[in-house]
């Protein structure tokens, strides 16, 4: 059968190793896998199948340089997980049974007990005995929080496949933002990720597991181990199983193009991913290892992780250019399947330099302050009507009076400036039930972060001053104690902290102690994503796509906003309900398309006035090389897709989510009023952005917000300048 598209060339930059135990890791994984019953009689695989995809090939890629042993159990864990796959796909993709899907799923997880010693089922097909077995074998090299991570990435594994199951019984193709974050979880590669510690004994710390560094080389390994596998499999997947959840048909669907330029798209966005991942291994990680005061053992074991890694994708890569399981004709020439001849994708210089160097090149050459004209928009056909607090006013004027007496308005903004920001009218329109002390207390914690984002990057990135960042970062946390809300104002020495000291003491005191956490996180990850982007704006670095979207959730303040919202009806819904796939998948999209929203509107501001490279619109005109308006439709179509995602999980899964929790009349009351609240988010934002003095042509140049940097050495400028001097050193 021919190929639907000829195969990019792949940036591979190391080239892959093979592992000299290959030939014993095949022999034992042949024998394990017929012992479990997965070849003869299982329906599934005979022995030539298992031979022919060659997964002790795999692990011998990919981990090269772990002893026999292990790598004879990871073989098995990849065997077993491949065979998972076919599996399901027999027995409920191909029939469409989802309830049966669903049963069998859920048995899945009592064969990961975090104590073995607790006992499990009885196994009662191939799939759970082999998982019962890896799983003993496993788990007694391994600490507690492993354990943790990597039963959970299991069960997303396992879970999210009746996401994929959904989509094909709806015929449904997903948006490019959705399918990303599914397929992490579907695809395996944060699973991988957890073996790569296994493999490479390099458990990495737990205290600092969950930083974004190392989230980030999760995830961009996932993404890029994802793309990859969806290139080589587009024939399998889509020509022959009828499979809608790939990259190269999702992109096709999205950008409206042929099957060759998806193709080539997704190899962009993998290129994309791999940079990213260079970026942070070189840039990020070192950093955190020194911030959170790692010894040496526990650095050295984060560096083999990281290169565990990269060897990986390496490995990966050689194995998918050599598995029948795959379409991969040429791809590899004048080698036996297991001779470790280093396949000619990894040698061809094309991979290094030309498109992959192009793009990084466009990434970090970006030209600031080009004049662009007022910002294009579209039309915004959003259903959800808008909804006013009669408490508008009064929330003005008293969050005003605020902001004028924690000294808000005493350096890069004034009153008449804030007047026109008018952040009272966007709580009016998020919130428009509120009572007019929830009404307030929403508009000044709006206030302070806006003023936030307009001061980290003038005062601390125009200097490139990141020091004094993250000591001014650490201060703002030290206001958010969590035993005693009210103790903070002790600590605080500028406006910025005296304002969040007692926004804290007020929203924060009346709390239980787990909402108060919440909270005190949602308000460390804002700033957080704040340093973010003062390093890329030190290194003057376009972001990637992906981190762009993930990351603008959080520097937009929306997971702060959301998590007030919910915590309104923490009584009424339990809190296992806001951790499911379907309520993180219905308030990412929302989120998305907020977010988006706000670069359209202030395109102009941020690109031509301030030099800014956070920018969705921007962001996209990177990556495709394309010119502004082609990169306005894309993000118009972006967030159309993203809206659509949300009227789909409304009507198809929440009902089931209802079901699954058992939610009472008062519960089913409590979600559909937060759903509400979701859609009078949107409507406010929208109404804000079109109501208020910040982003029309006539703002932008006349001294508001962070240009007033460019006003030349007088007035508010000048004390924005003193603000950056002072900062030079850590605060006292």
């Amino acid at each position: 059968m021919a190929q639907p598209f000829v195969l990019p060339d792949f940036y591979v930059p190391y080239p892959a190793r093979l592992n000299p135990h290959v030939e014993a890791a095949r022999t034992h994984t042949r024998d394990w896998a017929r012992e479990m019953g997965m070849l003869e009689g299982s329906g599934v695989w005979e022995e030539e199948d298992l031979q022919a995809h060659d997964y002790a090939l795999l692990c011998s890629y990919t981990h090269p340089d772990c002893d026999e042993e292990a790598l004879s159990l990871v073989t098995d864990w990849y065997t077993w997980v491949f065979f998972f796959d076919d599996h399901f796909l027999e027995v409920f993709k191909r029939t469409q049974d989802r309830a049966g899907g669903k049963a069998y799923l859920d048995r899945l997880p009592s064969f990961m007990p975090a104590d073995p010693a607790e006992g499990m089922p009885e196994p009662a097909n191939p799939v759970e005995a082999g998982l019962a077995d890896l799983w003993r074998r496993t788990v007694p090299s391994m600490s507690a929080a492993w354990r943790v991570r990597f039963a959970e990435a299991t069960e997303h594994l396992l879970y999210e496949s009746l996401w994929e199951l959904d989509n094909i019984n709806e015929g449904r193709i997903a948006n490019p933002v959705e399918y990303i974050e599914m397929r992490r979880k579907v695809g395996g590669a944060p699973w991988s990720a957890g073996l790569v510690e296994y493999a490479a004994g390099a458990e990495v710390p737990e205290r600092v597991a969950y930083t974004r560094p190392l989230r980030v080389l999760r995830d961009a390994f996932s993404d890029a181990v994802h793309l990859r596998n969806d290139l080589f499999s587009y024939q399998r997947e889509v020509e022959d199983e009828g499979e809608n959840s790939n990259g190269v048909l999702v992109l096709e669907k999205f950008l409206g193009c042929t099957t060759q330029e998806a193709a080539d798209a997704v190899n962009d966005l993998l290129t994309s991913r791999l940079q990213q991942f260079e970026n942070t291994a070189l840039t990020e990680v070192p950093a955190l290892c020194a911030e959170h005061g790692l010894g040496p053992e526990e650095v050295a074991a984060v560096a083999a992780y990281t290169k565990g890694l990269q060897d990986w994708q390496s490995g990966g890569h050689e194995w998918h250019m050599r598995s029948s399981r795959y379409m991969n004709d040429g791809m590899v020439s004048g080698s036996s399947r297991a001779d470790g001849v280093i396949g000619t994708s990894a040698l061809d210089i094309r991979n290094l330099f030309g498109r992959p160097a192009a793009s990084r090149l466009r990434t970090l050459t970006h030209v600031p302050h080009q004049r662009v004209g007022p910002s294009l928009l579209p039309e915004f056909d959003l259903p959800y009507p808008l909804a006013l607090s009669p408490h508008h006013e009064e929330a003005r004027r008293r969050s005003l009076d605020w902001a004028a007496e924690t000294g808000l308005l005493d350096d890069i903004w004034d009153r008449p400036m804030a007047e026109g920001f008018d952040l009272a009218l966007c709580s009016a329109g998020l919130d428009p039930d509120a009572t007019v002390e929830e009404l307030v207390l929403s508009a000044e914690w709006l206030t302070w972060g806006t003023y936030g984002d307009d001061h980290y990057p003038l005062v601390f990135g125009r200097p490139r001053n990141l020091p004094a960042a993250r000591e001014q970062t650490e201060r703002l946390k030290s206001c958010m104690p969590l035993e005693d809300p009210g103790a903070g104002a002790a600590l605080a020495v500028n406006p910025m902290e005296r304002s969040l000291a007692d926004l804290w003491a007020r929203t924060a005191g009346p709390m239980a102690p787990e909402a108060r956490a919440q909270l005190r996180a949602a308000v460390d990850a804002m700033l957080d994503s704040w340093l973010w982007e003062l390093y890329n704006q030190a290194q003057h670095r376009v972001p990637d796509p992906v981190d762009y979207i993930e990351m603008r959730r959080t520097t937009f303040g929306s997971e702060l906003t959301m998590l007030m919202c919910r915590l309104r009806h923490a009584e009424a819904l339990p809190p296992e309900l806001y951790r499911t796939g379907t309520v993180r998948a219905l308030e990412g999209s929302v989120m998305d398309y907020a977010t988006l929203l706000n670069d359209l509107f202030s395109y102009q501001k941020e690109v031509e006035v301030e030099g800014e490279v956070h920018n969705g619109v921007l962001v996209l005109q990177t990556f495709f090389d394309c010119d502004y308006p082609t990169a306005v439709a894309m993000v118009d179509d972006l967030m159309r897709g993203r809206l659509r995602q949300y009227e789909h999980l409304k009507k198809h899964e929440v009902p089931l989510l209802i079901a699954d929790f058992g939610l009472d009349e008062a519960g089913r009351a409590a979600f559909a009023t937060y759903l509400r609240e979701l859609e009078d988010w949107l409507a406010g934002i929208l109404n804000w952005h079109r109501s208020v003095r910040r982003y029309g042509a006539e703002d932008v140049h006349r001294g508001a917000g962070t240009s007033l940097a460019r006003r030349g050495p007088t007035g508010l400028g000048t004390s924005a300048a003193r603000l950056a001097s002072a900062y030079g050193s850590p605060a006292p």
